[in-house]
């Protein structure tokens, strides 16, 4: 399962670095322009910023979780880069919106 916990490593890290940078980005927008559209957008920022430091934190740097999750069954592993893998996809799109 090594593979796919290290795909799941690669992709939340690069979550974790796009989210900070929108975040960010929606901050600024939300202290120049006082709406509630960018607070939402920060406020789901942040808290898709916290599940990923989560994620890699349980992915890298808990030996115990890390060894727990390499030990497991391959479809578990799978399954979790699958979902980092879309999550980052999402993230994506976002960060072309923004930026457009």
């Amino acid at each position: 399962m090594s593979i796919w916990l290290d795909a799941a490593s690669v992709a939340a890290t690069l979550n974790v670095v796009l989210l900070a940078v929108l975040s960010g980005i929606w901050a600024r927008n939300y202290l120049q322009f006082r709406s509630k559209h960018p607070l939402g957008l920060l406020i789901f920022g942040l808290a898709l910023l916290a599940e990923n430091c989560l994620s890699f934190y349980y992915y890298v740097l808990d030996p115990q979780v890390a060894t727990l999750l390499r030990d497991a069954a391959p479809v578990a592993g799978r399954a979790m880069a699958f979902v980092q893998v879309l999550e980052l996809l999402a993230i994506v799109a976002l960060v072309w919106i923004t930026w457009d």
